[in-house]
């Protein structure tokens, strides 16, 4: 089986005009981390975008294989997230600091706010998000960072960093899948230059026995993780599937190849339900 397309992933401009690859693989904890099948998919998939993040406490375990893999650093693409009780402007720093010493690395492409509320006592969400980016940015001027950004964040808490801040965010990372299409957050972030990255794609398997997936599935004679995947990318979504099985990372790479016609993206695009399998922001003041 030919990796072509995947070594040739498409690339999302940002607004600084890095361009970060369309397809990558998310890490995560809770045995969501296998050292096999990330050298795996650096060196027989050819994968080059990685999403990790401190609270999946697999940084040193990522930073091996990365090394194990031979792939020279500047040919990957490393995301890593700060955890809100990191949060503020000298612990955020110190963080960042951190992640990069255990991982081996001495810069991230893009590192990302985790999460909108705060877990440090005294001030305001609005006040300790405004603080943090604030060391955020100043890591990317200084040259330290290449690109920064959030996750779970909804328009009011962008409209108020926008606000406070310098620097708008380079990405957002959101749960998106078939049946969570925060359509109204991802029009926003494009109207504001922000890209939008969407994961758990399958959502955590259940998008994967939908019938209108199955159906689409059968007929262009691919999984359904491949058509969740394939709808995503295909609607210019930043697209992290996460896996620790080699045959399903192999599986999820593979979705280069074909095009979904228009009927059937329009067909997906109606499955959203509000389904959430991660954490919502939606009550985050």
């Amino acid at each position: 089986m030919s990796f072509a397309s995947v070594l040739n992933c498409p690339k999302v401009p940002l607004s600084n005009g890095l361009q970060i690859p369309v397809f990558g693989l998310g890490t995560s904890h809770s045995g969501g981390y296998s050292h096999d099948a990330i050298v795996y998919a650096l060196t027989e998939c050819g994968v080059c975008h990685i999403d990790t993040a401190k609270r999946y406490g697999c940084e040193e375990e990522l930073g091996k294989a990365i090394r194990e893999s031979g792939i020279p650093r500047s040919d990957l693409w490393l995301t890593n997230k700060l955890w809100p009780g990191d949060y503020g402007y000298k612990a955020a720093k110190k963080a960042y600091l951190d992640s990069c010493s255990k991982m081996g690395v001495e810069y991230f492409d893009l590192y990302l706010m985790h999460w909108p509320e705060s877990l440090q006592p005294g001030g305001s969400n609005r006040e300790m998000r405004a603080e943090t980016w604030r060391a955020l940015e100043e890591l990317y001027k200084e040259g330290v960072c290449r690109a920064i950004g959030v996750s779970n964040f909804l328009v009011h808490h962008l409209e108020q960093l926008k606000e406070d801040c310098n620097v708008v965010p380079h990405v957002n990372q959101v749960e998106y899948h078939p049946l969570q299409q925060p359509n109204q957050l991802i029009d926003y972030c494009r109207q504001e230059g922000i890209v939008f990255e969407g994961y758990s794609p399958l959502a955590k398997n259940k998008a994967l026995s939908n019938p209108v997936v199955l159906e689409v599935a059968e007929k262009y004679r691919r999984t359904p993780a491949q058509i969740c995947i394939r709808w995503s990318i295909q609607n210019g979504v930043v697209t992290i599937p996460k896996s620790t099985q080699k045959k399903r990372i192999q599986e999820n790479c593979q979705v280069f190849g074909f095009q979904l016609e228009e009927s059937d993206m329009a067909a997906l695009g109606r499955l959203h339900d509000n389904t959430r399998v991660s954490w919502d922001p939606t009550n985050v003041e």
